[in-house]
């Protein structure tokens, strides 16, 4: 037998080779998945960057659509208005006017902004949330979601209303 192998170990390696340029074609080069579109958008790659760039920076998170009792998308001043009690014809306030949100523990610059952005300026509005308001708005927050519950503004907000100072200041420490 060793005699056998001796001879013809040529014949052996390019058989070992040719068995396993078989397996591999058969393992990997047929079990690949082409799938092809005909739908074109402007994120895909032949688009220009500048405008795929746009595109990613003007779309809204999802969450930040509030829809009608249709389910229809409204837009986002009138949703603002809604959920701030004042009426839908009125413009939004000025930054300069209501409350200092920040006052409020959990609540930095960039959330106060975002707060006036949808309408929310003053303690009396935070502190007259429902459970429902609180629903719709902390899913406007985006990064921020949570921070409602979790800071309790709600209580915060009816302590600084009142102009209750002491008893913010005993429940959730100074201003």
């Amino acid at each position: 037998m060793i005699e056998l192998v001796q001879t013809n170990w040529p014949l052996l390696v390019a058989a070992l080779v040719i068995g396993l340029l078989v397996a591999w074609w058969l393992f990997v080069a047929l079990r690949r998945t082409k799938v092809e579109t005909t739908r074109t958008d402007v994120l895909d790659e032949g688009a220009d960057a500048a405008a795929r760039n746009q595109a990613l920076i003007d779309a809204p998170p999802a969450s930040a659509v509030p829809t009608g009792l249709a389910g229809t998308a409204i837009p986002a001043t009138v949703a603002a208005r809604q959920v701030a009690g004042a009426p839908v014809g009125t413009s939004a306030p000025a930054a300069t006017d209501g409350d200092d949100l920040t006052r409020m523990k959990g609540v930095g610059p960039k959330l106060a902004m975002t707060l006036r952005g949808m309408g929310i300026t003053t303690f009396a509005q935070i502190a007259a949330w429902t459970d429902a308001d609180v629903a719709r708005i902390d899913g406007q927050l985006g990064r921020f979601a949570g921070r409602i519950e979790r800071d309790d503004w709600r209580t915060q907000a009816r302590y600084l209303a009142d102009n209750d100072e002491a008893g913010f200041r005993a429940k959730f420490g100074a201003v």
